[in-house]
């Protein structure tokens, strides 16, 4: 439930674009992201930071995009969102005691301190890399394209990291269950 309520400005986005323009679309994505900030507050109670700090994005930056006529300011969001949830995570390795994947986690998985840290730089490559992704397709190709991207892409670019995430964590759990049971022998 929580994916599809995730999703559904990107939805109205897409649904907007191909009914009309890009510039629609991002009215319709500005109406329809504070109003689903204020559901998720509704049904948990708590705000989500990312999912803020995509609306503040969504304001400014499609602001910008309807005042100056000019889609890049709306193009540059999904980089400027992965690059600053990169840096936050990359910070979180020299900040506190310990990194915002152990602390998003631990309740699922036992790892050490290293592993952690490496799982955590994962994450960090993987959001410098969906912000790089996002600038290729959106000055390589077609608006329509990068509207494409934008709900296909970057979902099955999603997609395929967490499959491939929880691959190297089954991995690395065995492994430390295995070296566990060594040591106790």
């Amino acid at each position: 439930m929580q994916l599809f309520i995730d999703y559904l400005p990107i939805l109205f986005f897409f649904g907007a674009y191909f009914y009309e323009d890009i510039y629609f679309a991002t009215t319709v994505l500005m109406a329809v992201m504070p109003l689903v900030l204020l559901l998720q507050w509704f049904i948990t109670r708590k705000l989500n930071k990312i999912y803020l700090a995509s609306t503040v994005l969504i304001l400014a930056l499609g602001s910008a995009t309807l005042y100056f006529r000019d889609p890049l300011f709306l193009y540059w969001k999904p980089t400027v969102l992965n690059w600053a949830i990169a840096l936050a995570f990359l910070g979180s390795q020299f900040i506190g005691d310990k990194t915002f994947v152990q602390r998003m986690m631990q309740s699922a998985a036992q790892l050490t301190a290293v592993q952690w840290r490496r799982l955590n730089s994962i994450w960090v490559l993987f959001f410098v890399a969906v912000g790089c992704i996002n600038l290729y397709v959106a000055f390589a190709f077609s608006e329509a394209t990068w509207v494409k991207f934008k709900l296909f892409g970057m979902f099955g670019i999603t997609i395929i990291f967490v499959i491939i995430q929880t691959v190297w964590l089954t991995m690395t759990i065995k492994e430390n269950e295995s070296a566990d049971q060594n040591s106790e022998s």
